[in-house]
């Protein structure tokens, strides 16, 4: 990284899976209703992954496009940072494949768990690669396909996920035009409010495993609500405090995407107007690390963000994680 320059998003990309389920399927498969999940979070249909489509397969195809945009070959990364909680198999990460797919040989590439905060942890880690020198191009991608680990039996949580992903190139650009502070969070006390209990290697699976539905999302929706609406504006504002910002000197935030309650409350205390929100919850519901990735991928396409803008990420996940950061947009 030449003197004088910081990390800062130069492109962006996005896939997602075909097929859609909307709250009318669901109907027909739990005891709900569009109007009970629609009122409880602002979602009304979601992608899902059909046939040959793989974690790593939408990877590849957010990638691409983000590359294409941002002029750079894949030999040119540095670092592939896949986050994701959904990988395509244990071993390898889904990182390693996804390099073979674009044939990014040069790069460094590795998997982050955080759940649905992983993009934001995946964006603190590229940051500071860049900001040291030790990397010029990094790919980041928030990926999740969900739909394999949702219990379609559980009407609390299967009305909630979705399957996508999104990519973006962080690259060095001039100083004071990129990542102006960002900021990872976590409380491993509150692990058992969201996680799947089988299939590592405290309970591999077995018939007693899979005949329990012990490989499914599990969630305390109440408390990770409660805990969400706390730690979406504080830890916004605290990153916004490390730039020498306030709540005012946004342009646009882009929040993940779990509950439009969640949101609403979070723009009611930032005093922020809804167009300068980014919301998509309602076509893709919860896309774990995909959500904000999708959801600045659509922004710029229709003309939502522009260069200069002052933009806020801000996330919380399994873990219990959470992470925020504050970029001017290129």
């Amino acid at each position: 990284m030449k003197k004088g320059s910081t990390a800062g998003i130069i492109s962006t990309g996005r896939a997602l899976p075909v097929a859609k389920i909307t709250n009318h399927d669901l109907e027909k498969i739990v005891d709900t209703n569009d109007e009970w999940i629609k009122t409880r979070s602002g979602i009304e249909e979601r992608r899902i992954i059909t046939g040959d489509e793989t974690n790593s397969e939408l990877s590849a195809r957010a990638s691409r496009i983000a590359l294409e945009r941002a002029g750079i070959s894949p030999a040119a990364l540095d670092m592939i940072i896949v986050a994701t909680v959904t990988p395509d198999q244990i071993l390898p990460s889904t990182a390693c494949i996804v390099q073979n797919k674009l044939g990014a040989f040069n790069a460094a590439a590795f998997d982050l768990v955080a759940g649905c905060t992983g993009f934001l942890y995946g964006f603190d880690v590229a940051t500071r690669y860049i900001n040291s020198g030790a990397a010029k191009h990094i790919l980041l991608i928030g990926v999740d396909t969900l739909s394999p680990i949702v219990d379609w039996q559980d009407r609390n949580t299967c009305v909630l996920f979705g399957d996508g992903a999104g990519a973006v190139v962080l690259s060095a650009v001039d100083e004071g035009r990129g990542v102006l502070a960002s900021k990872m969070f976590s409380d491993g006390t509150k692990a058992n409010l969201l996680y799947v209990p089988a299939g590592g290697s405290t309970r591999p699976a077995t018939q007693q495993t899979v005949s329990q539905r012990g490989h499914y999302i599990k969630m305390n929706g109440k408390e990770v609500f409660k805990f969400a609406v706390t730690v979406m504006v504080d830890s916004l504002l605290e990153v916004l405090s490390l730039a020498g910002k306030t709540a005012e000197d946004l342009d646009i935030l882009a929040p993940h995407q779990a509950n439009l309650r969640i949101i609403n409350f979070a723009c009611k205390r930032l005093k922020l107007k809804p167009e300068q929100v980014l919301v998509n919850i309602h076509r893709y519901g919860n896309m774990s690390s995909a959500a904000i990735p999708v959801a600045l991928d659509e922004a710029v396409e229709e003309g939502k963000l522009q260069a200069g803008q002052l933009v806020g990420l801000v996330s919380f996940g399994a873990g219990l994680t959470w992470g925020a950061a504050v970029t001017y947009w290129q």
